[in-house]
């Protein structure tokens, strides 16, 4: 659903690492914009590093991604050759090939210094090993690159070449959580100053959050959402042919059955309304098609609410393909498909079925405020600023489209630096306050976005007067919670306000997501997992539980680090402005 709680933050001043942890963005990134201990530059280079690939700092160059390590100790021109210099020299033999093309016969000199070195030169057999795997890795022999690897870093357990050859060869083979082990060993060794790496990094934790969340649904079991968050999903729909019965339910007009779901819904009985209205669906007059349809299509929301979408896009399909069905229904059935193709991540077809609700009624203002929302988390801005101002010019009393237009307008102005463009939106918003006193979204909104500019306690104001408006808005708590902690550094008073958030609603699947974050950087690591595996329970999409289990990957890994290589992951919230 895109509502609030879920507004884009492009622009925000905040550095990345802090924006990950403030808003719950996708945190691949997480993962490496964290600190770890004692994390000063060293003044020598590690083990195993070639001086010719190190910067000033001791760190390898992001673009020696292939290299092999060149440098040698001079041989001595008066003394007889010791087994060492011999295997030095068979070694930059093999370099001398390697930078021709020619892999195959540095692989052959490099076997000869690997066999030519005592055994106790241990960083001079790794860097043979590590060399003969970037040979093997231009000829794509990725078990072999492993293998060299291997014994690379078992003679040089901090050997960062090594590590981002193997994590480069097991991506290859697809062995993605021990790609993701090396790539992060790599990161927290170089002080995560390597950018290939930690593009790296984000690149394999979003494929394994990928692969888990694929795996994931096929056997899991579906959840109807809160009840709050159904209840906000149904006031962003201003003129809902099915919703705007609940209001004053006519009992006369419709048969039992749909009396039955629609009061299941007005009472908040969620997980009765699917199988009423099946049972309605097959047991009613098929003469009676709009009425039939209606029930329909109430299946078909509760459908995608669920997670079910297979089937919601199957009833919605058959409410959109009839010919004889109310414009109305139609309409709102295509929006409804739209926003579910957009969930999963099918951005052409949910503009596609925008695009046909907007010709079938261009008066329709659900049309044009929904496709904002979708315009907006693309970062479409002009786009979501127009459809916006549609939404608002044919529904001028409907405060939450009115808001997100002036908080599109807001994000317009940050985008082109436009002082009075941010200055005219800020006064926007402060007119909807008298405008609509009761919209909370005014309040929260206003809110997110005075914390953007950091001005904290006017935000934290906001956010106290969403509360008193909506006092059982979970998502509000857990806005102000991260307030605190982009505002005072207060983790205990942040994780206080999460704390309420998930009491007052315990299927808060932000409230898990964020606590879960906040626990992984304050070292409580199996806390955080578990906190990660009470929200995935609550997930529905692809694109949420791929973010879920890529924050959950990037926290068994800080652990399975710590046990390598005895270093841990910290954030520093002293650091937090």
């Amino acid at each position: 659903m895109t509502g609030a709680s879920g507004a884009s933050v492009a622009g925000s001043p905040l550095p990345k690492w802090q924006l990950a942890l403030a808003v719950a963005a996708p945190v691949a990134l997480g993962l490496g914009y964290m600190y770890f201990k004692n994390s000063k530059p060293s003044s020598k280079p590690s083990r195993g590093k070639s001086k010719n690939n190190l910067k000033k700092n001791g760190t390898v160059s992001a673009d020696k991604q292939i290299s092999i390590d060149i440098d040698s100790p001079p041989k001595s021109t008066t003394e007889p050759e010791t087994p060492l210099e011999k295997a030095q020299r068979l070694k930059n033999e093999g370099n001398e090939q390697f930078k021709i093309g020619k892999y195959d016969e540095a692989i052959s000199h490099y076997n000869s210094a690997i066999e030519a070195c005592p055994k106790e030169n241990t960083e001079a057999l790794a860097t043979f090993y590590q060399n003969r795997a970037a040979a093997y890795e231009q000829l794509k022999k990725y078990s072999s690159v492993k293998a060299d690897c291997t014994k690379a870093l078992e003679l040089n357990p901090r050997y960062v070449k090594a590590l981002l050859r193997r994590a480069r060869a097991m991506e290859h083979c697809n062995e993605l959580e021990s790609a993701l082990e090396d790539v992060t060993a790599a990161c927290i060794l170089e002080n995560f100053s390597n950018q290939n790496a930690m593009l790296m990094a984000d690149r394999v934790l979003k494929q394994l959050g990928r692969q888990h969340a694929t795996e994931y649904l096929a056997n899991k079991k579906l959840v109807m959402p809160s009840k709050y968050f159904i209840k906000t999903y149904i006031i962003t729909f201003h003129k809902d042919p099915v919703f705007s019965m609940l209001q004053d339910i006519d009992y006369s007009n419709i048969s039992p059955g749909f009396g039955k779901a629609l009061q299941c819904v007005k009472e908040q009985k969620y997980d009765d309304v699917i199988p009423i209205c099946t049972e309605e669906i097959n047991s009613s007059d098929p003469d009676t098609l709009p009425h039939k349809m209606k029930v329909l299509l109430l299946r078909a929301t509760f459908y995608l609410l669920l997670g079910q979408h297979d089937a919601s896009i199957q009833d919605f399909g058959t409410i959109i393909d009839n010919d004889s069905v109310p414009e109305a229904i139609k309409v709102n059935a295509l929006i409804k498909r739209a926003t579910l193709f957009m969930q999963l991540e099918n951005p052409d077809k949910s503009f596609c079925d925008f695009e046909t609700a907007a010709e079938l009624d261009p008066e329709c203002g659900d049309v044009y405020h929904h496709r904002g929302h979708v315009n907006l988390l693309m970062d479409k801005i002009d786009e979501a600023r127009e459809d916006f101002r549609k939404a608002v010019e044919l529904n001028p009393n409907f405060g939450v489209a009115y808001v997100q237009k002036c908080y599109a307008d807001y994000r317009y102005g940050t985008m082109i630096r436009s002082k009075e463009i941010i200055e005219k939106a800020m006064k926007n918003f402060e007119a909807a306050f008298e405008k609509f006193p009761d919209c909370p979204e005014c309040y929260t909104l206003y809110a997110q976005m005075l914390t953007e500019i950091q001005e904290y306690q006017r935000a934290d104001t906001y956010f106290a007067k969403a509360i008193e408006k909506d006092p059982n808005n979970a998502t509000v708590y857990v806005h102000r919670g991260l307030l605190q902690l982009q505002w005072h550094g207060n983790v205990e008073k942040a994780i206080e306000y999460i704390n309420k958030a998930l009491e007052m609603d315990d299927k808060c699947e932000y409230g898990y997501e964020t606590l879960g974050t906040i626990e992984v950087q304050r070292g409580n690591v199996e806390e955080a997992i578990k906190l990660f595996d009470k929200a995935l329970a609550l997930g529905r999409t692809s694109m949420e539980l791929s973010h879920l289990f890529s924050l959950r990957d990037a926290a068994k890994t800080r652990l399975t680090i710590k046990e390598r290589l005895g270093l841990d992951v910290i954030l520093n919230f002293q650091n937090i402005s």
